[in-house]
């Protein structure tokens, strides 16, 4: 093998290295959803204020609740599984949405397009008067 050669097939496997080293140290893991969940969010206080309209949402104890244009409220994991982002609510799509890499779940958590591959948890929601109540 010449000088040329062995620098040459050096510089591929280098480059090959770098190359996994950085996919791999560019992943990163989402969260697990929560578990055992049973909280309570009063719609009277100001920082659960954007549910009391149609569309808005909040971040709870790892979870994203959601007043869809319906009035009816949903509530799944807040980190997308793709990589963790939080997905936020958009309302006129009636879906979740995670804009670091375009995934996109139903009200129900499920996959509508990737490259998230594994549904958002749904809890259950309970409304009573002022109060809503997130289990699961």
């Amino acid at each position: 093998m010449t000088r040329k050669e062995f620098l040459a097939q050096l510089g591929l496997t280098a480059g090959a290295g770098i190359a996994i080293a950085c996919l791999q140290g560019c992943e990163k893991d989402a969260p697990p959803a929560p578990t055992n969940v049973n909280f309570a969010l009063d719609l009277t206080q100001v920082g659960n204020a954007a549910l009391n309209t149609d569309g808005g949402y909040v971040y709870s104890n790892g979870i994203i609740v959601a007043r869809t244009l319906a009035g009816q409220y949903i509530a799944v994991s807040q980190a997308c599984t793709h990589q963790g982002v939080n997905v936020v609510y958009n309302g006129q799509q009636a879906q979740f949405v995670c804009n670091a890499h375009g995934s996109r779940f139903s009200n129900t958590g499920s996959v509508v397009n990737g490259p998230a591959n594994s549904a958002l948890k749904q809890y259950n929601v309970a409304v009573n008067g002022n109060t809503i109540t997130i289990t699961g």
